[in-house]
Formats: C-alpha cells, sequence, structure tokens
C-alpha cells in the first residue's frame, strides 16, 4: 500500500512539473530551454521538487522586484504596487463613470460641449461670476 502512495506521488509530481514547465514562460525557467527542464522533471522526485522551488523563487524575486520583500524589521512588508483588479482601481471607476455620463447625456439628446468632464474634487465655479468677466 505504502509503495503505491509512493508511486502516485511521484506520478503526480512529475506531471504536475511537466505541465507546469510547459506552460511557463521564459523568465521562470531562467532562461533554459522547456526541454531539458522536462528531462530534470523525469528525475523521481528530485526533478520535480527542483522545478517547483526554481519556479517558486524566481516568482516570489518577480513579485518582490528583484528582493527579498522583507521590511526593516526583517519581516515581509506590504505589497507594493497599484490595484489589482480593475474595479479596485478609483481612476479606472472615474473614467467608467463618466462614460456612463456621456452616453446618457447623447440619449437624451443633449449635446456633448466638448469639455473634458469634471471630477468631483474639482472646485466648481459659477458660470456667470467668472474673474474678468465685464458684464454690466
Amino acid at each position: 500500500m505504502a509503495r503505491a502512495l509512493l508511486l502516485l506521488a511521484m506520478i503526480g509530481l512529475t506531471v504536475y512539473a511537466v505541465a507546469d514547465i510547459v506552460s511557463s514562460d521564459d523568465e521562470d525557467r531562467l532562461g533554459v530551454p522547456r526541454l531539458p527542464w522536462v528531462l530534470v522533471a523525469l528525475v523521481p522526485f528530485v526533478g520535480p521538487v527542483a522545478w517547483i522551488l526554481v519556479r517558486r523563487s524566481q516568482r516570489a524575486r518577480r513579485a518582490g522586484g528583484g528582493s527579498t520583500g522583507a521590511g526593516p524589521s526583517g519581516r515581509p512588508g506590504p505589497r507594493r504596487g497599484g490595484p489589482v483588479a480593475p474595479d479596485d482601481d478609483p481612476e479606472f471607476l472615474w473614467r467608467l463613470e463618466q462614460e456612463r455620463l456621456r452616453r446618457e447625456r447623447e440619449a437624451q439628446g443633449r449635446p456633448d460641449d466638448g469639455a473634458p468632464p469634471r471630477r468631483d474634487d474639482q472646485p466648481q465655479q459659477p458660470d456667470g461670476d467668472l474673474p474678468g468677466d465685464a458684464r454690466g
């Protein structure tokens, strides 16, 4: 029974490693072509484990920007970078809302004045009281 489990684990690790190698990009493989990595992965247990460790270190290096990602105290620091998904990006959401408002104006028959849309955080000035307006 133990031999069967060991054999299944070996086959599973090998299949996973080969599939991962085939779908990996050049950076993950350290610039080595796919075929040598596949041959390494066919070595029982050692090959798949070597591939998994290399792939994991490359992912960590890429995610950390080439560093270990440790903060001043030696513990991992917060992840840096922009939003992960578009719906977490305030700029994207703002542009989406402006596009929706433009479509509403077009559907109601109001002409688009061609001016860039005003952001909510910009101060609004009254139309008739502009500085330098010489009405009288």
